[in-house]
């Protein structure tokens, strides 16, 4: 995704990274870095825009809701698995219990 125009921060860099962003799990600086790129290119704008609305509904549907904790360690394992390019089967997280 990108709208064509080169950027200081390249698309895939921020989408990559986009739920980091989302959560405010990176510096300031890289913070900064993302909001710049989102006022240059509307593509990754309106994805921002999309998985903010999707992570505030799913807040509001499900915020209140408790999630096992051996669920909630699979799920970390396979978001670290796949943020380290490490290979994740392809059964259900929710399978393997």
């Amino acid at each position: 995704m990108s709208c064509g125009e080169p950027h200081e921060t390249d698309c895939s860099e921020v989408l990559g990274h986009l739920y980091e962003f989302l959560d405010r799990e990176m510096p300031d600086s890289d913070c900064t870095k993302f909001e710049v790129h989102f006022e240059e290119c509307s593509p990754c704008l309106e994805k921002y825009g999309l998985e903010q609305a999707v992570k505030k509904l799913v807040k509001r549907c499900c915020g209140q809701d408790d999630v096992p904790s051996d669920l909630r360690a699979k799920v970390m394992g396979r978001l670290d698995m796949i943020r380290s390019g490490q290979a994740v089967p392809d059964h259900d997280v929710a399978a393997d219990g």
